[in-house]
């Protein structure tokens, strides 16, 4: 016989009455979008009263979880940006000469003096020491800077080759450290975009890795690609050096170990700086907008303790000498160090507005790139192009929707009203799970909802038809009922198991569009299932206990 057990039945109709809840801030998305932002931003720290009447659009107690739109829904901004991975190798083996020096220096008497030679290739370190009898001792001395790579597949091998070319000692990154480089840099830069986007309050960008070296940016409801070309296209790689001389000739050629760099405030004039820096952007730990001395807008910053250290050590020593603050290749200010400043903290000036300060400290704030970036592609779709997407996809979920309404009124009567209502209530579930996962909706993510209506009434069919085939043969409508369902199970979970592996493998390997498209297909499966095997049977039941009919018309 039709049994059900009570807390079962209650549980099917909390999961549906949930379903209806957490789906319905959708059905007034601007109201709630704009409600979530005024609590975003009082989280932030802003003035309850001014945005009161924008947080009063919806109810507190109400849930307020929505489905993000995707790009093609939204508009926005797309990029594809190459990581030039190359440039770490000459940061990486730059900063490994004072290592190299300090260490050859305690040796002075074996390998005697100790030079940098120039080199055509940044990535090589070229070292060459006065007394040809100790260059093999010296050999012996640099090779022992050498580590094992910290990588699973660089296993046993060193991170750096050292070798003797002639009269030189030669250290270059290994093929495997290059390898282990050119990941890291790569995560490195994910991991910065993602902060620098997120701390400009976008909503669900999609940041994703593409082959060795390429980044895809999409970031839903951005003005421009322009814009965000500017928020991410910076490096952003903030360093501090020795002023050596200050010129007026831009063509000038600097020394061996210099650097000439164009100042940001007084065009013509540039500065000609030590190539080491004191310190550099990677020991900042926080940078804020701010004001100076005189209420000009300023960006102040602090430094963890070893990069406090270093230019508390440097500041105390060089009193009364310029000390030259550089931002991408561009000397922003040259102050005169006044006094020893402890503690790591202090504040950048300049010819900044506020809006300059306020995304220079998030640059500084999210780090520096660790190599530049090439953008390949960029493009802005409007939100207008957005909202006609979302026409076309309502069209298509209408007509669809309406087509197979029809279908199964005709074909089965009052049990194909009893498959319509599961079926809106399958659509409601899908949004529901894909509001309470924070799931991006895209174009295609719309085409697999789409697909999902047609394919949600394939398991109510089965049992119907298996319905009318017991009613033949069973003892009575409540067993014909009982069979049906029991019969038409092991159908059901074959063909929905299969496709719900197939959205899992266009999960797992698929990006961006592919991607959103399994989400609300596989979702689709599950809320398919769930009301063709239970809520459709939860309300025959309630229907058969009411009328007790002796036979069934399907």
């Amino acid at each position: 016989m039709l049994q059900i057990p009570l807390w079962k039945r209650a549980l099917i109709i909390l999961i549906c009455l949930s379903a209806l809840v957490f789906s319905t801030p959708n059905l007034f998305y601007d109201r709630v979008e704009r409600h979530n932002d005024a609590v975003a931003a009082i989280e932030a720290g802003a003035d309850p009263a001014a945005v009161e009447g924008e947080r009063s659009l919806w109810p507190d107690w109400a849930p307020s979880f929505l489905v993000n739109l995707g790009l093609d829904l939204r508009g926005g901004a797309h990029l594809l940006a190459e990581v030039h991975v190359t440039d770490v190798y000459a940061d990486r083996i730059d900063g490994l000469w004072p290592e190299v020096r300090d260490l050859l220096r305690d040796e002075r008497a074996v390998v005697g003096n100790v030079r940098r030679m120039p080199s055509d290739d940044p990535g090589v370190l070229r070292v060459a020491v006065s007394n040809p009898d100790g260059l093999q001792h010296a050999l012996q001395t640099v090779q022992t800077i050498a580590r094992p790579v910290q990588t699973l597949l660089g296993a046993g091998a060193r991170d750096l080759d050292v070798r003797l070319d002639g009269e030189e000692i030669i250290v270059t990154l290994s093929e495997a450290e290059r390898l282990a480089t050119d990941d890291r840099t790569m995560r490195q830069s994910l991991e910065i975009i993602r902060r620098r986007v997120d701390e400009a309050g976008t909503r669900e960008p999609t940041i994703q890795r593409q082959g060795t070296d390429r980044i895809l940016i999409q970031v839903p409801g951005i003005g421009s690609a322009a814009e965000l070309k500017d928020l991410i296209g910076t490096t952003a790689r903030l360093t501090f050096h020795p002023v050596l001389n200050v010129t007026s000739d831009g063509d000038a050629v600097p020394g061996p170990r210099e650097v000439i760099y164009p100042s940001m405030d007084e065009p013509g004039t540039w500065y000609v700086l030590e190539q080491t820096p004191v310190v550099s952007g990677d020991q900042l730990v926080d940078s804020q907008p701010d004001f100076d001395q005189n209420n000009r807008p300023a960006v102040s910053f602090r430094f963890n303790p070893s990069g406090g250290r270093a230019f508390g050590l440097y500041t105390a020593e060089n009193i009364g000498s310029p000390f030259a603050i550089v931002l991408d290749g561009q000397v922003i200010s040259a102050p005169v160090i006044q006094s020893h400043i402890s503690g790591g903290a202090g504040i950048i000036t300049g010819r900044f507005t506020v809006e300059e300060t306020t995304q220079l400290a998030v640059l500084l704030r999210s780090g520096a790139l660790p190599a530049e970036m090439t953008f390949l592609e960029e493009r802005t779709i409007g939100p207008e192009l957005g909202q006609d997407s979302i026409d076309a996809g309502r069209v298509a979920a209408m007509v669809a929707g309406v087509a197979v309404l029809v279908f199964m009124i005709a074909s089965y009567g009052f049990f194909g009203i009893i498959a319509n209502i599961a079926l809106i209530l399958n659509v409601t579930m899908i949004f529901a799970l894909l509001s309470l996962i924070g799931a991006t909706l895209t174009l295609p993510g719309i085409a697999g909802i789409v697909l999902t209506i047609g394919m949600a009434v394939d398991a109510n069919v089965l049992i119907f038809e298996r319905i009318r085939e017991e009613m033949k043969t069973a003892k009575g409508a409540a067993r014909a009922i009982q069979l049906g369902y029991e019969k038409a199970l092991s159908a059901i979970l074959d063909a929905n198991i299969t496709t719900f592996i197939t959205a899992a493998i266009l999960f797992a390997l698929g990006s961006g569009p592919v991607r959103g498209f399994a989400v609300t297909l596989g979702l689709g499966i599950v809320t398919s299932v769930f009301t063709a095997l239970f809520v459709t049977r939860l309300m025959i039941v309630f229907w058969f206990e009411r009328r007790r009919p002796k036979t069934i018309a399907i």
